[in-house]
């Protein structure tokens, strides 16, 4: 089991790699939110993504004889491209398994990195196999996306610096796929803010770790049709699965159009580029999914990794604000 002190390890091997990534504030959002919200800028983070802190804590981890075999995973985008710098950094091979339906920008910066991609097709064949079958053919070190001790510490250094920038909150936000995040985030909350509500926050279209958490069975998704990318994730993971089950208060989901809004507030008021995934903590406090008002509330924007074209077709469809 993953603990506090294993987040705060990984702190040490991320100082002076991993950015430090700004707190930023909205008078106009605490106003339509009746709430003073501190946004954690992981968009802004090396590689767009909080994947980085984890991808790296790991890799940093291995023995140089380990790192020598090379290291392989599989993503839609965010961890791919998190595995593929950190990789260049230690000096580590990298092949990442990648649907051929991930966002191109995703695709060209995880190749930009130097790793080698291994294309498939979700509907047809399971990234997990895949993988298994490289890793049996060269013995690399699979690194996961989300269920892996290492991992799950490298990403709740991101909570531990917002609380620590920001100060006691009454309530955390973060976004939840696999539930690396958020469980590195909880066990942030529950040492540094133990009065602190954690909500992790899914799209309505892929629900399983929802479900999940309100039943006590694991549920699981099979390639949802959802806007936000990097919470397609089937499940969570055997090791993420009772660590939100047991430090995390509450699930809430939002819809891909909350998603949209909340995006787009963040873009034109706050000049901030995010994607999908990445507001949907956000879209939860946005939308009044969850109350918020009269509450301190940290929200972990998560990535900025997103076609700028496509974001604006998706701006597009809504409404013009009053």
């Amino acid at each position: 089991m993953v603990t506090y002190e294993d987040v705060k390890a990984a702190a040490e091997r991320l100082r002076g790699v991993a950015h430090r990534t700004p707190v930023a504030t909205s008078r106009t959002l605490d106003e339509r939110t009746g709430a003073r919200l501190l946004l954690k800028c992981e968009n802004l983070q090396r590689a767009g993504a909080f994947k980085f802190r984890g991808a790296y804590n790991a890799i940093a981890k291995l023995r140089p004889e380990e790192r020598a075999r090379g290291i392989l995973t599989y993503s839609s985008g965010n961890h791919a491209q998190a595995i593929a710098l950190a990789s260049r950094l230690l000096g580590a091979r990298a092949t990442i398994v990648m649907p051929g339906n991930a966002p191109a920008t995703k695709r060209r910066a995880t190749e930009g990195y130097g790793a080698r991609i291994v294309p498939y097709d979700p509907a047809t064949a399971k990234r997990e196999e895949i993988a298994e079958g490289l890793r049996r053919e060269g013995d690399p070190v699979l690194i996961p996306p989300y269920d892996h001790a290492d991992v799950v510490a490298g990403q709740g250094t991101a909570a531990k610096e917002l609380i620590e920038e920001a100060g006691e909150l009454d309530l955390l936000l973060v976004c939840c796929g696999g539930g690396g995040l958020l469980s590195g985030s909880a066990l942030s909350a529950r040492a540094l803010a133990p009065r602190c509500r954690v909500v992790g926050v899914e799209p309505e279209l892929a629900d399983d770790a929802t479900r999940s958490f309100k039943t006590g069975i694991l549920h699981t998704v099979s390639n949802p049709p959802t806007i936000a990318d990097g919470a397609r994730t089937p499940s969570l993971g055997t090791l993420t699965f009772p660590l939100v089950r047991q430090y995390v208060d509450d699930m809430v989901t939002v819809s891909d159009e909350d998603l949209v809004r909340a995006m787009r507030f963040v873009w034109e008021r706050m000049k901030l580029v995010v994607e999908p995934t990445g507001v949907l903590g956000l879209a939860a406090a946005f939308s009044g999914k969850v109350a918020v008002q009269g509450q301190r509330v940290g929200v972990i924007l998560s990535g900025g990794n997103v076609d700028l074209a496509w974001a604006a077709e998706l701006f597009g469809r809504l409404p013009p604000e009053a």
